[in-house]
């Protein structure tokens, strides 16, 4: 009967995946360990590359599929799990949602029209229950045509944690780490036991300038600082390419967020405006970076607002 099933289930994949505009983007399937394959999206604004800007992961067991994070669109999750179809005919059962960021949940309804259980971090509900997450969607429908349209919905969580929660199936160990509001207003991390992969979500962006908006970024290098990289074999970030260096992953993040914080703090703390303060800073180390023009001068200043409303509270 495995043959059976195994063949409607790739009856039921090629189906849904019809059920969405294809997008034409390189998406190369990448293996980083026995278990675990992910995609690399471009780096970029979240609007380039028909939104492929972000990475997803999958953790393939003989039991079936942990997707972690869903991709920018339902055309790139229909895409991924058609690229996951040569490697394995297991059903997605599970998706864990590193973050509720657009980037990374619109390909949910993929999942969650197949069967599987969507578990998300408590603070979800701050960006999906604001009128942000309703106009991000708009604009998306406008600027990601056809891939983000009317038929695209936001996907609520079926479990939402805020302890660590262990999964195993198929043998394989999987853990969801709730780390709060950090990069988000609720984050988490996956760490593949038996291979010794973590999967970090936007907590690490790697080779490009990391997004600050909305962030708890005193919190978001409090999580760095104290990540555990011991015995790591790799890192998959939220953006960028997987690491076989994790400290090294791990790096680039922390020193732009200590860079950034430490000088918009004495900025603040010095009462001086904004602008003067950022066209006196050297920020060359970061400057040929992907995103740096995109997204740096707005990070600063998101920054510098943060720390002057905590200063005069």
């Amino acid at each position: 009967m495995h043959w059976f099933f195994s063949l409607m289930l790739l009856v039921a994949s090629s189906v849904h995946a019809a059920d969405y505009p294809p997008v034409d983007v390189d998406m190369e399937l990448q293996q980083v360990s026995e278990h675990v394959y992910y995609v690399r999206g471009a780096a970029g604004i979240a609007t380039e590359n028909a939104g492929f800007i972000s990475n997803a992961a999958a953790i393939v067991t003989d039991d079936g599929i942990v997707m972690v994070d869903a991709l920018g669109s339902p055309s790139l999750a229909a895409k991924f799990l058609e690229k996951l179809r040569a490697v394995t005919d297991q059903p997605v059962r599970k998706v864990l949602v590193t973050h509720y960021h657009a980037d990374h949940i619109y390909g949910l309804q993929v999942f969650k029209e197949q069967g599987a259980e969507i578990i998300a971090p408590a603070g979800y509900h701050e960006y999906v229950d604001s009128p942000l997450a309703e106009e991000r969607l708009a604009e998306r429908r406008f600027s990601l045509d056809p891939w983000v349209n009317d038929s695209t919905y936001i996907v609520r969580p079926d479990v939402v944690i805020d302890a660590p929660m262990i999964i195993e199936m198929g043998g394989v160990k999987i853990t969801a780490n709730y780390l709060g509001a950090a990069h988000s207003d609720g984050d988490l991390s996956v760490l593949v036991e038996p291979d010794r992969v973590l999967i970090s979500g936007d907590l690490i962006f790697e080779g490009r300038v990391p997004f600050t908006g909305g962030a708890d970024t005193g919190r978001w290098l409090e999580v760095l600082e104290q990540l555990d990289n011991t015995g790591l074999t790799a890192l998959i970030p939220g953006h960028g390419p997987a690491a076989r260096d994790p400290v090294g992953a791990v790096r680039l993040t922390l020193n732009y967020l200590r860079k950034v914080r430490g000088a918009m703090a004495e900025a603040v703390e010095n009462l001086t405006p904004f602008a003067e303060a950022y066209d006196a800073i050297d920020w060359s180390e970061f400057e040929n970076l992907p995103a740096f023009g995109a997204a740096h001068r707005t990070n600063a200043y998101g920054v510098y607002l943060s720390l002057e409303r905590a200063a005069f509270q």
